[in-house]
């Protein structure tokens, strides 16, 4: 049973305040010996580095790419995880009548990026036991919720626990997006939502060396 937890709170600042303000939410996972933090890069692992900090819990990545339309790369057509787990969004399919040629093409492209960010990321280390554990999942907000579907569904299959969602903005009834989750976190969710992007005031694009850096100093602990 999903159960959400939903708040009103401001735009907020940056993604480390949204961490912060998400953390609050989280605090009854605190100091938890079988809790960890999964991030959705990039834009997710400044959210979670404070959630993580403010938990005593250790962080990683999860690895999801979205499966962009070929002529409106923005466009999600599904998602694929690290897992080779794939959601597609039978809306778009049927709207943009991609064929199954050029579907199997936007996989492709999108496995490739899967493998570059594991090694630009993580080295190829062996992915995070998540095995009987919860797992709080966190990116810096949600649209179709295809990404984070597909993330869920792959660390249902490999046994988690516990999958609470933890983002800071979606549109309305973002809660009903993951079925499969066991709770969702979401503080802002307005009438007008019109992109992640509008909930911050500062939305500037991570680099792979961010991304980086913020796990290496977990990495090191």
């Amino acid at each position: 049973m999903v159960i959400s937890r939903r708040f009103s709170t401001r735009r907020y600042r940056d993604r480390a305040h949204a961490g912060r303000v998400l953390a609050e939410r989280l605090s009854d996972l605190r100091e938890r010996d079988d809790t960890i933090v999964l991030a959705l890069p990039r834009g997710g692992v400044d959210v979670a580095a404070p959630i993580a900090e403010d938990l005593r819990a250790p962080l990683d990545v999860y690895l999801v790419h979205k499966i962009g339309v070929p002529w409106e790369p923005e466009v999600a057509a599904g998602a694929i995880g690290a897992d080779d787990a794939v959601v597609m969004n039978d809306d778009v399919l049927r709207a943009t009548g991609l064929t199954p040629a050029r579907l199997a093409e936007a996989v492709d492209a999108a496995r490739t990026e899967l493998r570059r960010r594991d090694a630009a990321y993580r080295d190829r280390r062996p992915q995070p036991v998540v095995a009987g554990r919860t797992v709080v999942l966190v990116d810096d907000g949600v649209a179709t919720g295809a990404t984070m579907n597909v993330a869920v569904r792959a660390l249902r299959s490999r046994g988690a626990g516990r999958i609470v969602v933890a983002v800071p903005a979606g549109p309305v009834g973002t809660a009903d997006m993951f079925p499969e989750a066991d709770s969702v976190v979401c503080p802002y969710t307005p009438e007008d939502f019109i992109g992640v992007g509008g909930a911050y005031d500062d939305f500037a694009q991570l680099t792979d060396a961010r991304v980086r850096s913020v796990l290496d100093q977990f990495t090191d602990r």
